[in-house]
């Protein structure tokens, strides 16, 4: 038996589209095909691409916001707070890391590249999520997207690994912080997918085929399958689940091979 979702009414901030294969485009796209408003914040690195997907959407809001420009991100919460007054959802979906901290050694990243890849991939969820709290209504909920790197050593993955894993400790911290007024927080470690993101990682076609081989499952994922488990965390069906790191790979995590 299937249960619908309806989130008509809702309001989501969504970032972290680049394209169509954006894990980021799919969860926006499943949760305006429930029935979500969605405002998303782009680079404007991604406009071309990012704008032919606005079109798809139903009266969505939207603006350039980079996670490091303070600038931008006080206009676009601004304009998020005027448009919506309060929002249901947040997705951060956002991790950058140089390319060649991708590769070779981790022992091998410098000060500066470690700084940038935690600022980026980690840090911007707790600034994300301290702008959004107060348009949170109760009983809202925060997705952030993570991997298996950050509590497994995957060659290749490296510092964004380790940054990762500093993201997942900040969804438990969160999590605290804002369980009071009944906001969830959680993460989802999806298997590999071929996004613009993970075109930077070496060896990444060995990934897919290294989970083809061992995930019970036999099979790699789809963004559809992520975005999938990201309408059911903004559901009430999830409304007792908080501060968790929920695997969509599957099951490959399981393994010890």
């Amino acid at each position: 038996m299937s249960v619908p979702i309806d989130l008509k009414g809702k309001k989501a901030i969504v970032f972290g589209i680049a394209n169509d294969k954006s894990i980021a485009w799919h969860i926006a796209k499943r949760l305006n095909d429930a029935g979500c408003r969605i405002a998303a914040g782009y680079q404007e690195r991604v406009e071309p691409l990012f704008m032919p997907l606005m079109k798809e959407l139903h009266n969505p809001i939207y603006d350039k916001c980079d996670v490091v420009d303070d600038a931008l991100l006080e206009s676009f919460f601004k304009k998020v707070q005027e448009e919506f007054g309060e929002i249901d959802f947040l997705v951060h979906s956002i991790a950058f890391a140089k390319r060649e901290h991708l590769q070779g050694k981790f022992m091998n990243v410098d000060k500066r590249g470690y700084e940038v890849a935690h600022q980026v991939s980690a840090y911007s969820l707790v600034e994300l999520s301290r702008r959004a709290a107060p348009m949170l209504k109760n009983g809202g909920s925060i997705i952030a997207m993570t991997y298996l790197g950050s509590e497994k050593a995957v060659p290749g993955y490296n510092i964004m690994g380790v940054a990762k894993a500093a993201l997942e400790s900040s969804v438990r911290y969160l999590a605290y912080d804002l369980g009071e007024k009944q906001i969830r927080v959680n993460a989802i470690s999806a298997g590999p997918i071929a996004t613009l993101a993970a075109s930077g990682i070496a060896n990444f076609p060995e990934m897919l085929l290294n989970y083809v081989a061992k995930a019970p499952l036999k099979r790699n994922i789809t963004a559809d399958e992520v975005a999938d488990c990201a309408l059911f965390l903004c559901s009430d069906l999830s409304k007792a689940i908080t501060g968790q790191v929920i695997y969509v790979d599957a099951g490959y995590s399981v393994m010890g091979i």
